[in-house]
């Protein structure tokens, strides 16, 4: 096209246009051609630099695009969030202006370089710096309102965690990538990743908050080894509050010890004590079991060869009202040996079958994680037998007990948890017990609260119903583990509270003892004045 554009402004058309007006009306016309089409060239290129550009500053306009979708308790707080921020990096090998670089990065970070540090930055001969990571907004704008050739912000985005150490079990954290690799953050990576509306949890960060406080403050005044607290709702399975101590820091994994990572409600594995005693209740009134039974003294468990294999013994403090309890007073008192001896008035078979009803003889594949196995023993003897009616013998993890005791007081009916907010209506589930029996347990339990080992627990205003744990550490009879089961209002349960104590230690307080009527029982009392109000308000 150039070619015949030059020939006809040289040589013109031959024949009409030969004469010296019509070759130069057509050098006119095709020098407004040649500037029309450099215009039009010029301006292309201006429209892919501004285009550019305004890709490389969308940061500063607040167009960034979000990577993953924030997670938010029940109320909207946030819990985990995307933070936009930015990196300074210098590419010497396309500065033009030393000095001006070298200024820019003087005022961008005063307090870092000097100008003749960021003139040595600029003439290091290195391609590529970072001159600052993760620079203050303060910093960017300033490089950014520069706009000068080698010195740049890259974009980027990290994973806030605002509550810190208070979820950090439940929410988890992400990796390298911005994948989840522990707690909500992986078990609901794929929503995270895939949308921008916020994952809205079950939890409550104020319920949360308290359970933290009043756990750590128990665990320093017992000198405990760790400590546990679980509440969810008994009608439909929303957890809201789960704190394990000890914890980490999500945004500063190392300075934690990793075994702090173990979310212990679901990962570890207790013997748990004399809760086990309402489940022994519960098979009591199942099988129709209606008598008294002689506790006060050591009961003796006979093997199949007329030998004693096992005494059973109650604590020192332990003194039973009369020398014959009812099943229900058993309970009340929290008596091993009537325990004991339900246990072996049971049918063959009738144990087992009501702790595989609970779930107790396999892990639970919970949609927030997987719990591990219970530890079960190898055979059912009259000793086991005995054993298992007051926690001993077998261990199970904390949210194990969790649902279970939620099943003998919520009318009978075994609940899955769940972590993500739910609407209230029918309860959902497996029915393991009558509501019958249920109601029952209901008002020994209330009895417990109200009279015996759990009355540090009582609150105005509101009837509880709970039981206690003391279990002896196999591995160390000098230790031990203990804990408080709670309902609440207990004529119709809508929460179910779970505190553990790992390993207290007496006090003075205590008059030296470390059963969990010293230290769960208060420890709970305490969560449930400050929860109280917020639950019902």
């Amino acid at each position: 096209m150039f070619e015949v554009g030059k020939d006809i402004f040289k040589h013109g058309f031959a024949g009409a246009f030969g004469d010296r007006i019509g070759r130069r009306r057509l050098r006119i016309i095709y020098l407004c051609f040649v500037v029309v089409f450099v215009i039009f060239v010029g301006r292309t290129l201006l429209l892919g630099i501004q285009g550019t550009d305004r890709s490389r500053n969308s940061g500063a306009d607040g167009k960034w695009i979000i990577q993953r979708a924030d997670i938010v308790d029940r109320n909207g707080d946030i819990l985990a969030k995307n933070i936009m921020s930015g990196h300074i990096i210098l590419r010497n090998s396309v500065v033009k202006d030393r000095d001006a670089v070298a200024t820019a990065i003087h005022q961008a970070l005063p307090y870092e370089y000097s100008l003749s540090d960021a003139l040595g930055l600029v003439n290091s001969g290195r391609k590529f710096i970072y001159v600052k990571k993760y620079a203050s907004d303060a910093a960017r704008a300033v490089v950014e309102q520069a706009r000068l050739e080698g010195l740049e912000i890259e974009s980027i985005q990290t994973r806030r965690y605002p509550k810190r150490r208070l979820f950090s079990h439940v929410v988890g954290f992400v990796g390298s990538d911005g994948h989840g690799l522990e707690g909500a953050e992986r078990i609901y990576d794929d929503y995270l990743s895939e949308n921008t509306d916020p994952l809205r949890l079950s939890l409550d960060s104020r319920i949360q908050s308290v359970f933290y406080e009043q756990l750590s403050m128990a665990m320093q005044k017992y000198q405990a080894k760790a400590a546990m607290g679980l509440l969810m709702n008994s009608r439909t399975g929303e957890m809201i509050a789960m704190v394990s101590l000890p914890d980490f820091d999500p945004e500063n994994l190392n300075i934690d010890p990793a075994k702090n990572r173990m979310f212990m409600p679901l990962r570890g594995v207790f013997e748990m004590g004399s809760i086990f005693k309402i489940f022994n209740t519960a098979l009591a009134m199942e099988n129709g079991i209606n008598k008294e039974y002689y506790v006060a003294e050591p009961f003796k468990v006979y093997d199949k060869f007329g030998r004693v294999a096992e005494t059973i013994r109650d604590l020192a403090s332990f003194k039973p009202v009369r020398p014959n309890l009812t099943v229900e007073e058993i309970m009340l008192y929290s008596c091993n040996v009537g325990s004991a001896q339900i246990a072996l008035d049971l049918p063959d078979g009738a144990q087992r079958e009501f702790f595989n009803r609970l779930h107790f003889d396999n892990a639970l594949d919970l949609e927030f994680g997987k719990t591990e196995h219970p530890l079960l023993p190898s055979q059912w003897g009259p000793v086991e037998r005995a054993t298992m009616a007051y926690g001993h013998g077998i261990a199970v993890s904390p949210m194990h007990l969790l649902l279970a005791v939620n099943a003998m007081t919520n009318g009978g009916i075994y609940i899955y948890p769940t972590l993500l907010k739910r609407d209230v209506g029918v309860v959902q589930g497996e029915r393991v017990l009558s509501d019958e029996i249920s109601a029952r347990l209901r008002e020994i339990m209330f009895h417990v609260a109200e009279e015996t080992s759990g009355r540090q627990a009582r609150i105005a205003g509101i009837q509880i119903g709970g039981k206690t744990a003391t279990a002896v550490k196999y591995t160390d009879s000098r230790k031990n583990l203990t804990a408080f089961v709670g309902i609440f209002p207990v004529n119709a349960p809508q929460y179910t509270i779970l505190v553990i104590l790992d390993e207290p230690h007496g006090t003075k307080d205590t008059f030296g003892w470390r059963t969990a009527a010293w230290n769960a029982v208060p420890t709970t009392g305490k969560i449930l004045d400050s929860i109280l109000p917020l639950l019902f308000e």
